[in-house]
């Protein structure tokens, strides 16, 4: 189901924002997408943050977005180092946005527009590094069961 709910060009498009919020900051982004999720949803997004080695950036400055599609249950989780720099409340910020898509049916606009907000914040606390940045966790979208 989880796979199903988004087209390749959806997929692509999501691909795309990852790819182009990263090109301005050494931060790292990465989206799950789930059909369930059993228990607490954030509980459920620290599980995939750690099974995806999220922690093992350099600035500890990565953030997932993790969605359980059929239980329309979604997460914003950062690393430490970006949480330390970004306003207070400023995941719950970008989680309204989003579920303004959401509730209209546009989940990858919500995703994309949750993405780009997450990637101007990264590239103001953690500006692209030149040649010595490399792109520490895979752009692809990962999808559990």
């Amino acid at each position: 189901m989880a796979e199903k709910l988004f087209s390749s060009a959806d997929k692509k498009a999501i691909v795309d924002a990852i790819k182009s919020a990263e090109v301005a900051t050494s931060g790292e982004i990465q989206v799950h997408i789930e059909s369930r999720c059993k228990g607490d949803v954030l509980d459920r997004a620290v599980d995939v943050f750690d099974k995806l080695k999220m922690y093992q950036t350099k600035d500890r400055n990565g953030v997932l977005f993790y969605l359980a599609v059929e239980d329309k249950k979604f997460a914003i989780l950062g690393d430490a180092g970006i949480n330390k720099v970004v306003p207070e409340n400023f995941w719950e910020q970008i989680k309204e946005q989003m579920t303004i898509q959401f509730k209209a049916g546009k989940f990858t606009e919500g995703l994309i527009e949750g993405i780009k907000s997450a990637g101007n914040q990264l590239g103001a606390h953690f500006p692209y590094q030149g040649d010595s940045d490399i792109n520490e966790l895979p752009d692809e979208i990962s999808f559990g069961s």
